[in-house]
């Protein structure tokens, strides 16, 4: 893991929430005043995709310690790096099966100010996927997603937590890991007690409808992830 200064632990009792999947101001800000430490946005293709120009009008009116997030699908390089200097993003969530190399770019050209995530899916070849992630030395956090046959994330669906609680999130806080993945208001705290993970991501579990936040779910889901963690 790197020594990027956003990455350092969490004081006891609280844990790293991140909103993804927010298309609007009025979402990305309900995120920010319910206390989410991170929202995040979506440049591949889903319900949830925002363009460069969109993002770039959200980003400047969030409040500075929020972090913005953009996350990624077989994307390039460049195409990340030129994102993230027009959005003025502070991390970005690698969504695919990424090569080294492009993480290292990526700490090359922003250096420990930007988070870099990178993300597993729970299944056969998880726990070596994860271990291929954490031992990058330039990523931040691992993000442990559900996946479909047709989805890669956003996709509602959990995993199974007592499997991945005996596996891949053994020292979960110390290997800073996401838990992600067919979390709701309703059961957070239960993931929370399952996996002891670092942080907690949402994306379906708090909307209306794709791309639409929901304003009670979202500060429920925060609110009761807090509490969880205490």
């Amino acid at each position: 893991m790197s020594g990027n200064p956003q990455s350092v632990n969490l004081q006891p009792g609280n844990i790293w929430v991140k909103i993804c999947g927010n298309t609007s101001l009025e979402d990305a800000q309900l995120a920010a005043e319910a206390r989410a430490d991170a929202v995040g946005f979506v440049f591949a293709p889903s319900p949830r995709l925002v363009t460069l120009t969109q993002v770039a009008a959200i980003v400047p009116h969030l409040p500075a310690a929020v972090e913005k997030i953009g996350v990624f699908v077989d994307a390039s390089f460049s195409e990340i790096a030129s994102t993230v200097e027009a959005c003025s993003l502070t991390g970005v969530q690698l969504h695919f099966n990424a090569p080294p190399e492009l993480s290292k770019q990526l700490r090359q050209r922003f250096g420990p100010s930007l988070r870099i995530l990178g993300v597993v899916h729970f299944d056969a070849d998880g726990q070596n996927a994860a271990s291929r992630v954490i031992e990058d030395p330039n990523i931040d956090g691992v993000l442990v997603d559900s996946r479909t046959a047709t989805a890669a994330g956003g996709t509602g669906i959990a995993y199974d937590w007592i499997a991945a609680s005996k596996s891949l999130f053994q020292n979960a806080e110390e290997r800073k890991l996401i838990v992600a993945g067919g979390l709701n208001p309703a059961n957070v705290a239960e993931a929370i007690a399952a996996l002891h993970p670092w942080g907690v991501d949402v994306v379906s579990g708090v909307e209306s409808a794709p791309g639409k936040k929901d304003p009670a779910k979202v500060r429920a889901f925060i609110a009761n992830a807090r509490a969880a963690a205490k």
